[in-house]
């Protein structure tokens, strides 16, 4: 006779598939006191097994980010090395000892503290400008730790004036080859799966973004959608929600892009998240408008319950004061260096049409006010007036107005579009005080009138010569996507923004997408 313990354990009924190619869990029977139940479990597809797709995935990713990791430390021991050469031997006199091999080496386990070799598995776009402050914090602790080892690593003395040259060229040489290390790696490794989780008007705009950008080299397969989903036939449709962890073994899907809908509640996509995990996938996740808020908002411990502090909207008068003070002073210095290439646009525009070199336009500005900006004219004169006749020809949506082939454009006037030149005659603008070198659109007046309520809330900055709507789509942004993006941009605000969004306009405009 069986004892209770052994009338409550589990017997476990196993059948053969019809093809014979593999066993399978049909059923769970447990019995106590004499009663049997049955617990039917659905027998799994035929196919590969979970953890053979698991171990495939954790193998791809696990060699395209052991790849991309040993590239960085190669960059950033050669940066060390050469901080070292030219800080020691060429600005003194003295010569590296045997513990300089120790040192340079010494500057991986620094980065990897620093979280520098495990960000980019977390990204599709890896981009090196975005670390830069904490390669400046890394910079500073070596040359820190290399001052006060002192004769360890120099057969002599650290002296101060080599410190710093030591610490400037680290931070130079980590930035430029971290660059160069993350424009090799796609050379050696494939590009990442993506599948794409949401509605189809989100999964087209992210896979033309992901499509688009440079630092990404990533594929969008496809996306998952909800249940009674047509194709859109532009990002092919590859079932529903119930089929997630089918497509990921299907499509050796590589990275899913969650991109939840109002509709879709905690649970779910914790659900999502959850099995996309299981499989050994990579995730990122498409924020809502209040979640992109990034660096706006504080954590806020109460007594055991956390809060999140948001960031107001605008400037206060000090980073107002700071922000004004840095346009000033990049604002004249350009002006200055600038010189000689803006008195040849002006003369390039004299000769080629006549008409004034400068063209002005009214634009609402800060706190509603309205404002003269100026450009180099790339149009005829006189070309406000045909504008009604093109109406029918405009590209832009959301009350923009945007004409790709515009009849309008001389043939000065269309190079300096294509290079954004144009737009150096805003410096002027700047230097009065009635824009900044970064910040939200200046639109026209008729633009801005439609914008309303808590919209208007864009001009509590000043308007910028560029700025993220500038680098992350240019004139063709709709208008109700500006508004979002300047939003963005005034929760987010920072001087270190405002300088890579600098930086960034460059490439941009050098590469000629500002069209």
């Amino acid at each position: 006779m069986a004892t209770p313990e052994q009338q409550s354990l589990p017997t476990v009924r196993v059948e053969e598939h019809p093809g014979g190619a593999e066993l399978s869990v049909a059923a769970v029977t447990t019995t106590h006191s004499g009663l049997a139940r049955t617990f039917p479990r659905p027998v799994p597809d035929p196919g590969r097994r979970f953890e053979e797709d698991l171990a495939e995935g954790v193998v791809r990713s696990a060699r395209r980010d052991g790849v991309r990791r040993r590239l960085l430390a190669a960059a950033d021991v050669i940066a060390a090395a050469t901080a070292f050469l030219l800080a020691v031997p060429l600005l003194g006199h003295d010569s590296l000892g045997i513990g300089a091999a120790v040192a340079v080496a010494m500057v991986i386990p620094i980065c990897k503290v620093a979280g520098l070799y495990d960000r980019d598995e977390l990204l599709l776009n890896k981009t090196t400008l975005d670390e830069a402050p904490a390669i400046f914090r890394v910079a500073s602790l070596y040359t820190l730790f290399a001052f006060l080892a002192g004769g360890a690593a120099v057969e002599g003395t650290l002296g101060r004036d080599q410190a710093v040259f030591l610490w400037l060229a680290l931070f130079v040489s980590m930035v430029g080859l971290r660059a160069v290390a993350r424009r090799t790696a796609p050379l050696l490794v494939d590009g990442e799966r993506c599948l794409i989780i949401g509605g189809a008007d989100t999964a087209r705009r992210l896979a033309s973004q992901i499509d688009r950008c440079v630092g990404a080299k990533a594929e969008v397969i496809g996306r998952l959608g909800r249940v009674g989903e047509r194709d859109d036939g532009v990002v092919p449709l590859l079932g529903e929600f119930g089929a997630l962890r089918q497509v990921l073994c299907d499509h050796r899907i590589d990275r899913a892009v969650i991109a939840p809908g109002a509709e879709d509640g905690d649970r779910r996509q914790l659900e999502t998240i959850r099995i996309v995990k299981s499989h050994g996938v990579r995730i990122s996740v498409a924020p809502n408008l209040l979640e992109a808020v990034g660096a706006a908002y504080e954590f806020d411990a109460i007594e055991g319950s956390i809060l999140l502090g948001l960031r107001r909207h605008g400037l206060s008068r000090s980073s107002a004061f700071l922000k004004r003070c840095f346009d000033l002073a990049a604002a004249a210095l350009l002006a200055l260096l600038l010189a000689p290439l803006l008195a040849m646009i002006a003369v390039a525009i004299k000769l080629d049409s006549r008409g004034p070199v400068i063209f002005r336009q009214r634009r609402v500005g800060l706190g509603d006010q309205v404002f003269e900006i100026f450009k180099f004219r790339t149009m005829i004169d006189g070309a406000e007036a045909q504008r009604a006749a093109l109406a029918h020809r405009n590209e832009a949506s959301g009350g923009l107005f945007k004409i790709e082939d515009d009849p309008r454009v001389t043939r000065v006037g269309r190079f300096l579009r294509r290079t954004s030149l144009d737009e150096l005659a805003q410096l002027g603008n700047v230097l009065r005080g009635e824009m900044s070198l970064v910040g939200p659109r200046p639109l026209v007046v008729d633009e801005d009138s439609l914008i309303e309520g808590t919209e208007r809330h864009r001009l509590l900055l000043p308007p910028g010569v560029t700025g993220l709507w500038q680098i992350l789509g240019s004139a063709r942004i709709p208008l109700d996507e500006m508004v979002k993006i300047d939003y963005l941009y005034g929760a987010n605000w920072s001087l270190w923004l405002d300088l890579k969004i600098l930086l960034r306009t460059v490439p941009f405009a050098v590469a000629r997408r500002g069209l």
